[in-house]
């Protein structure tokens, strides 16, 4: 697999820095979490994450897999002594503490880099290393909030106020990021013999995703007005409609041809051309024109309308049906381990050397004892580390 060979130290918790080794683990690397002994990760428990299968919470399952599980208590100077030494042979280390933590705990860049001058740092935060803001805490909601984005979440067409979005995109995003960050500095590993320190900013993540929004900010120094721009519900063909039976449906694709296919299915062809145009007043008529007409089918007789029209659409799906559509089945997005859990597939898809899961999950510190005599301990130093609370 493409990260064959590959060894990553993971001290992060929740979803950030658990989605990146993720990542690593499907193709390849050796990636080994390292927790509190006394604080396990806060996903493995169901009072926090209440969804469970088998003997694990979904959340766990769906971020820990295919990693080993090592316990350091990082404030004991033998658990400290124990890292480095992992470090002097690792090549990734992920930690999403608030900013200072590390270097308190004197395991910053700094000290790590002075045992292991390849390794390469990424630290994963909420603000980023620096800054006004960089000691506040936060976590999805906050830093979508604070991007601006939590201000557009909500019916075009509504009084209501902003409206949570249904997935972590901070966490995600940001995710991606570090694992773009993480390849690029291990490429350029190639060619000097040096490591590097990445610095991951939730809220930057966010920001770092709105090229399509920041226009009337830009050009026009104020905040969008949601019904006269093209992805705020200014544009008709770019919208979410309700149909007869209280369901919706999405229009997904402004182009010309999308246009023409549905206002002359509908025989209306008088709204092509100011659909075609910019969004906003040119849209209303046409967008007034839609939310009556798809109201006046259910969502299957819609699909049977579009049904072969280039069109593009999708019906508003609730979570459980889009994740056992044939699509996701097809492309492998939700797969079954042995014993019939599910858990979520690899996106990320290569013709040669593809991910492979391992379904294995770590107890808490379950590879300890193996990991630490690798390390070159003896089964009684062992057994006076874990007596001692080191490990």
């Amino acid at each position: 697999m493409k990260l064959d060979g590959l060894k990553v130290l993971d001290l992060s918790l929740f979803l950030p820095g658990p989605a990146v080794s993720l990542m690593m683990a499907d193709h390849g690397a050796e990636v080994i979490k390292i927790e509190n002994p006394k604080a396990p990760e806060p996903t493995r428990f169901k009072q926090f994450f209440p969804w469970v299968q088998g003997d694990w919470t979904v959340m766990f399952r769906t971020t820990q897999r295919g990693k080993k599980g090592l316990t350091l208590n990082l404030k004991d100077p033998a658990g400290k002594e124990i890292l480095l030494k992992l470090v002097k042979e690792a090549d990734v280390f992920i930690e999403s503490f608030r900013p200072g933590v590390m270097k308190r705990l004197g395991i910053d860049y700094d000290t790590l880099r002075a045992a292991n001058p390849r390794i390469v740092y990424c630290s994963m935060s909420a603000f980023g290393q620096d800054g006004p803001w960089r000691d506040r805490p936060a976590h999805d909601t906050a830093a979508v909030a604070a991007a601006g984005v939590l201000s557009l979440s909500k019916s075009p067409d509504g009084d209501s106020g902003p409206a949570i979005i249904g997935v972590a995109i901070s966490d995600m995003l940001s995710s991606h990021l570090a694992f773009g960050g993480i390849m690029m500095a291990l490429y350029r590993r190639q060619q000097t013999g040096e490591g590097d320190y990445v610095d991951i900013s939730m809220f930057e993540s966010v920001l770092n995703a709105s090229p399509n929004i920041v226009g009337p900010v830009f050009a026009g120094g104020q905040a969008p007005e949601a019904l006269k721009e093209r992805t705020h519900g200014g544009n008709a063909m770019l919208n979410i409609y309700q149909v007869r039976d209280g369901s919706h449906i999405a229009l997904g694709g402004g182009e010309h041809k999308f246009v023409e296919e549905l206002f002359n299915g509908l025989s209306r062809p008088e709204f092509i051309e100011p659909v075609t145009g910019p969004a906003g007043e040119g849209h209303w008529p046409a967008v007034a024109f839609l939310r009556e007409e798809f109201r006046t089918k259910s969502r299957a007789e819609w699909e049977v309308w579009f049904e072969g029209r280039d069109i593009c659409w999708m019906p508003v799906m609730d979570l459980e049906e889009a994740w056992d559509t044939p699509q996701v089945w097809a492309r492998e997005m939700r797969i079954k381990d042995p014993q019939g859990n599910d858990h979520i597939g690899i996106p990320i898809k290569f013709k040669n050397e593809p991910g492979r899961v391992n379904f294995d999950l770590p107890s808490h510190g379950g590879h300890t004892a193996e990991i630490l005599k690798d390390l070159g301990y003896s089964e009684k130093e062992v057994t006076a580390l874990k007596t001692a609370g080191a490990v």
